[in-house]
This record gives structure tokens, C-alpha cells and sequence, in this order.
């Protein structure tokens, strides 16, 4: 059956299917750990550290993927950051780095990464990390 042959409902359903489909994690396969560490080597290692343990002006990111917001021991959060209650998988981070005050008002974390390519490197280098 062609698009143009479904009733409303199924093009509606087939749009709502593509949207999300096409926003979805599984877009995140395609990213490079390697161009993501040296894109964390020019926007965010100036506050972030890879090392477990190690915080910075920024918590430390050695196992964030998966951990929950304001979660990393010896960091002090923002209240902000603190009450979040976000888990850190890919959809989250990649909202989070695009838009950080917009995703949660009120954190200290003022740069963004508007790429969405890097973003994507960026989490797939991050999923590398290790605590």
C-alpha cells in the first residue's frame, strides 16, 4: 500500500512512526567515539574530567551515561541539577547538550553544542567512559 492510498488515521500514524523513529537513539549508531573525544577536547574539557573521581569546575563524566542528574560524588549540583531526577541515556544527554537551560532552569552549565553531529560523537565518546 502507498502513502497516498492509507486512510487519515494510517498517514497520521505513519508520520507519528517516522518522527519519532527518525529522532530516536538508534540515529546515534552512526556516531564516532573518536571525533566525539576530540570534540570533548575542544569544548568541554575545560571544565569536565574523564577520570573517575575527578571533578572540575564541572563533575567528573567517567560513567555519567546511565547515572542520574546530580549523582556524581564530591560534585556540588545546582539545586537545579540536583531535582532533575533525569537518567543520563543518549535522548537526555543529546536534549541536554543542545539546550542545557532549557532542558533543566536554572543549572550552572552555560555551553551548549548546537552540532548536531558533534553531539551525537560527543555521547558516543561519553558512552566509552568508564567509572
Amino acid at each position: 500500500m502507498r502513502f497516498y492510498e492509507m486512510g487519515p488515521y494510517m498517514r497520521i500514524v505513519g508520520l507519528v512512526l517516522m518522527a519519532v523513529l527518525g529522532g530516536s537513539p538508534t540515529a546515534l549508531a552512526a556516531a564516532d567515539s573518536s571525533a566525539g573525544q576530540t570534540v570533548f577536547a575542544t569544548h568541554c574539557v575545560a571544565c569536565h574530567s574523564t577520570q573517575p573521581g575527578k571533578n572540575e569546575v564541572g563533575p567528573s563524566l567517567a560513567g555519567i551515561v546511565g547515572s542520574k542528574s546530580g549523582s556524581v560524588p564530591g560534585y556540588d549540583f545546582s539545586p537545579a541539577v540536583k531535582d532533575a531526577n533525569i537518567t543520563w541515556d543518549d535522548a537526555n544527554l543529546d536534549k541536554y547538550l543542545a539546550d542545557p537551560a532549557g532542558v533543566i532552569p536554572g543549572t550552572r552549565m552555560l555551553i551548549n553544542l548546537p552540532n548536531e553531529t558533534d553531539r551525537q560523537n560527543v555521547i558516543a565518546y561519553l558512552n566509552t567512559l568508564k567509572k
